[in-house]
Parts: structure tokens; C-alpha cells; sequence
């Protein structure tokens, strides 16, 4: 029996650790031992345990309840008590999933311990190395002895670094495994969206417009933690809804709502009747709103990929990317904030034609399992 640590703490590695959990659960629960060990990076309830039940992961062996901290701190508390969960289980792999500061901190843990570490979402890069999360994915990557990547682009991009790819066993961390297995939270979107159309059961917190609306999420710190760049945002939402037809539902990050009403932008946007805020929006919530609404504005990566799985535009709040191929493929556009209300409005008029199978065919957590086992040997 395999022993693997599955190391959660933010709301998209929550998800991506169901579509793996449910892979060993339904076909190699025989061979693979699933230890789930959540760092409690996100702590409030809608975040992080709400996610936790809905998407049926096995109830976490450990939770470190760390909280929100500076990236020093809460990277440093991470460290420690991760340290202590690998010498107690003693793991013959540690997963880490693509770039929180739970990545770098279970990377760093195992690699001190000579634990191999393999990394889902490898290979993703923004180039821009002021994106704490640039340099949380780069670090788990070097530290890695399987690594598995959504894109082709994510494999090019290590092979830039050095990585060979193509090479043969035994893998350790002088001659790492790189594969391209296609994006594991497809899996998961593909899955629940079946089962949420054949549940009537399943309802929302909250009623969905029935007119035309945008989906909007911030929560990214170069938007929230500038006033210019935040007013600017709420803004162009504003405008709009001035200049279009459209709704506007915005499920709110508990760090972006404290921003908004410290600086008072809050009950600027509550007081347009076309904008609507609702809490964070579970999952699958998540998943009625993304299918049903005209185009999605976010800064989150994981929502980009959510709008583009579900074929529809997206206005990506950032300036640069790790996911390139959605804005090569026209289905996504990078915006300043003083623009969202310009493009969205350009998007919505002149949609993407086509959306391309760039991340896989739905099967990248049996496929991850299979290399697991395969490669069950691997020294560090």
C-alpha cells in the first residue's frame, strides 16, 4: 500500500484534491492510502469546510488551523507543523497542488526530510516574480521528483528550465519525472456539473438572475491592497452597468469585502441596484453561476479556467497570466481595472468561436494515480 499526504489549505486545492480522493476511492483504494492534512490556510466556513463536504473528501487526518498571517509567518508555522505531521505518518509521497504558500511550505518540509514530492499544476508560470505565487511554483518545482502539468505550455516551460522530459526511471530529484496529464479541476467541473444537472435536489443560497449577468470575483492583492487600482474597479463596474444591460453578481472574498468597506467602496457598489453581492459562493454554486451568466470578470486563475471550461469569455483583472493558452485562444482578455467596463462589454458582443481541448479529456486524476503506482519505487 502506497501512503500519500495530501496537503490542502486555500479553496482551489480543496477541489483538486476531491477529483484525486475520488480517483483512489473508486478504483485504487487497494493500492493507495489517502491521508488528507489541511494547513488551515483558509479558515472561514464557506472557504474551506463547506467545500470540504460537499466535494466528499475524506475528513482531514490533520488540520493545522495556521490562519491568515504575513507570508513569512504563516509560511514559517507551516513549515513546523508540517514537518512534525511527515515525521509522525513517515509518507512514501507528499501531493502538493499548484502555488500557495501550503505548496512552498510542504515542498520545503519534504525536501528537508528527503520525502518525494510530486506537484500537480507543474510548470505554470505568470513571468512576473513580484506574484508571490511565481515564486511558490518555481520552488515546487525544483523540489519535485514527479511533475505533472495541465498544459503543453507548462511543459515547455520546463524544459526551459532545465527539466528533461522523456526520462526514464527511477525518477528522483537529479532525474524528475515531468508529464503532461491535463488539468485535474476539469475533472472535477466536468463530474460536478453532470451530477449537479441530474440532482434537482442540489439549490442555490441565493437567486440567479434570470436577465443576462456577469459574473464577477476579486481577490487578487495587487487589486484589493491598492486603493487606486481598487476604486478604479468598482468604477468600471459601475460603468458597466451603466453602459449595458447586464446584472452584475458578485459573490464577495471575505478579504476583499473588509478592503471594500474600509475604504468605503462597499456601499457604493451595494447602492447600485444592478449589482449584486452575495457571500462566497460554494462550488457548486460557483458552477451555476458560471454556466448560466454572459462572461465572467475575475483576477482568481482557477475561475479563468472555470468560465473557459464552461465556454465563456472571460476578462482576466491582471497584468499577465499563467494560463496563456486561454488568452491565445481569444476566449480571455487581460484588462487595467479602469478598463474591465471596455472589454467586458467587447466580449460580450463579439464572443469566442471556439474554444480548444487544451486541458485534457476529464481523466487527469486516474491517469495521476496510474503514475503513482507505476512509479511506486522512486528514490528521492
Amino acid at each position: 500500500m502506497i501512503k500519500i499526504l495530501q496537503i490542502i489549505g486555500a479553496r482551489p486545492q480543496i477541489i483538486k484534491a476531491a477529483a484525486l480522493s475520488r480517483a483512489i476511492r473508486n478504483k485504487f483504494s487497494d493500492q493507495i492510502q489517502d491521508i488528507i492534512v489541511h494547513t488551515g490556510q483558509h479558515y472561514d466556513e464557506n472557504m474551506s469546510n463547506v467545500f470540504m463536504r460537499e466535494m466528499q473528501i475524506p475528513q482531514e487526518t490533520y488540520n493545522l488551523k495556521i490562519g491568515s498571517a504575513s507570508h513569512g509567518k504563516q509560511t514559517a508555522q507551516m513549515l513546523q507543523r508540517l514537518e512534525e505531521v511527515f515525521e509522525l505518518e513517515k509518507p512514501d509521497y507528499v501531493i502538493v497542488y499548484g502555488d500557495t504558500n501550503s505548496t512552498l511550505s510542504a515542498a520545503l518540509a519534504a525536501i528537508k526530510m528527503f520525502i518525494p514530492i510530486i506537484h500537480i499544476e507543474a510548470g505554470l508560470r505568470s513571468f512576473n516574480k513580484t506574484m508571490p505565487e511565481e515564486i511558490n511554483r518555481i520552488v515546487c518545482d525544483h523540489c519535485s521528483t514527479i511533475l505533472f502539468s495541465p498544459t503543453e505550455a507548462g511543459i515547455k516551460n520546463l524544459q526551459n528550465e532545465g527539466f528533461q522530459i522523456n526520462q526514464t526511471p527511477p525518477y528522483s530529484i537529479h532525474n524528475p519525472g515531468v508529464f503532461y496529464c491535463g488539468d485535474i479541476m476539469y475533472d472535477n467541473s466536468l463530474y460536478f456539473s453532470s451530477n449537479f444537472e441530474q440532482d434537482s435536489g442540489i439549490e442555490c443560497s441565493f437567486i440567479v438572475p434570470q436577465s443576462d449577468f456577469v459574473l464577477v470575483t476579486i481577490h487578487r492583492p495587487s487589486n484589493t491592497d491598492s486603493i487606486e487600482n481598487l476604486s478604479a474597479i468598482c468604477n468600471s463596474l459601475i460603468s458597466l452597468t451603466e453602459q449595458s444591460l447586464v446584472t452584475l453578481v458578485f459573490p464577495i472574498h471575505p478579504r476583499t469585502k473588509k478592503i471594500l468597506e474600509q475604504f468605503h467602496l462597499l456601499e457604493l457598489l451595494k447602492a447600485n441596484n444592478k449589482i449584486m453581492i452575495i457571500p462566497p459562493a460554494s462550488f457548486f454554486e460557483m458552477i451555476v453561476l458560471e454556466k448560466k451568466c454572459k462572461c465572467v470578470i475575475t483576477d482568481s486563475g482557477g475561475v479563468q479556467k472555470e468560465a473557459f471550461f464552461f465556454k465563456k469569455p472571460c476578462v482576466i483583472v491582471r497584468d499577465e497570466t499563467e494560463w496563456v493558452e486561454i488568452v491565445d485562444a481569444g476566449c480571455a482578455v487581460l484588462t487595467k481595472p479602469y478598463s474591465i467596463a471596455e472589454k467586458t462589454i467587447q466580449m460580450i458582443q463579439s464572443p469566442p468561436l471556439r474554444y480548444p481541448l487544451i486541458f485534457g479529456d476529464g481523466n487527469s486524476a486516474e491517469f495521476i494515480c496510474e503514475k503513482i503506482i507505476q512509479k511506486a519505487d522512486i528514490p528521492i
